[in-house]
């Protein structure tokens, strides 16, 4: 782990937390528009875990890699034209599941019960946990896909990385799962698979990549076995 608490807060993170300003506006309007209401508790709530995770997982980061500010606020040299696409579908499909679940919840498509929202917040913050923890220990923790030789790219094998070789991708199927059930939608789901099914195929795209470009990733394949889930894939 790299100590980074000498280091005062900076110009990125600054605007880190300008971005999180504006992310929980943007949420919040892309909830309560198509919802109709203010008056969605469910909504509420998910918008203030999802404020405490963010400030948590910011601080982590700061203390651990604050470079990771600055080089993951935008698409770098070198990446990959095909992963552009894998990034517009993800985000898109992330950013569908808020207004998908407001308009469940305003025409009343799937209303899931309290037992699905409180395992909605397991998946969540399980799966923020382990995107900042994938985050913290892999400094190549980028946007998109490419062969960082201006970073010194080299594998990552520790951590989450020791037991699965996508741990950000397994988070972020979490999240987005986790998110439509927290906010007790059964219609979210259908964005939050095609999420899934997204960051699936992106998958075997970088893994190719690294295959073949980066050295010493071939071995990390023989020695860590499986993609996201232990004994599984």
């Amino acid at each position: 782990m790299r100590d980074a608490t000498h280091h005062g807060f900076g110009a990125d993170e600054y605007r880190a937390l300008g971005s999180l300003a504006l992310t929980i506006i943007v949420m919040t309007l892309l909830l309560f528009v198509p919802a109709g209401t203010l008056a969605w508790q469910r909504a509420w709530w998910y918008l203030a875990v999802f404020l405490a995770a963010m400030a948590v997982a910011i601080v982590y980061v700061w203390r651990t890699d604050h470079e990771l500010f600055a080089i993951r606020r935008k698409v770098q040299p070198g990446t990959k034209p095909w992963d552009l696409a894998f990034v517009v579908v993800t985000i898109t499909s992330i950013a569908a599941i808020l207004p998908v679940a407001g308009l469940d919840f305003r025409l009343g498509w799937l209303q899931l019960h309290d037992g699905f929202v409180w395992l909605g917040y397991a998946a969540f913050l399980g799966g923020f946990w382990l995107t900042a923890w994938a985050q913290g220990v892999n400094r190549h923790f980028e946007l998109t896909v490419r062969i960082q030789t201006d970073r010194g790219h080299r594998v990552i094998d520790d951590g989450p990385y020791a037991t699965v070789r996508h741990p950000g991708y397994v988070g972020g199927t979490a999240l987005a799962a986790g998110t439509a059930l927290a906010l007790g939608s059964g219609v979210a789901l259908i964005p939050a698979l095609i999420c899934a099914v997204a960051l699936a195929l992106r998958t075997l795209a970088e893994e190719q990549t690294l295959r073949e470009e980066l050295p010493g990733y071939a071995a990390y394949m023989q020695r860590v076995h499986f993609r996201w889930i232990p004994g599984i894939w």
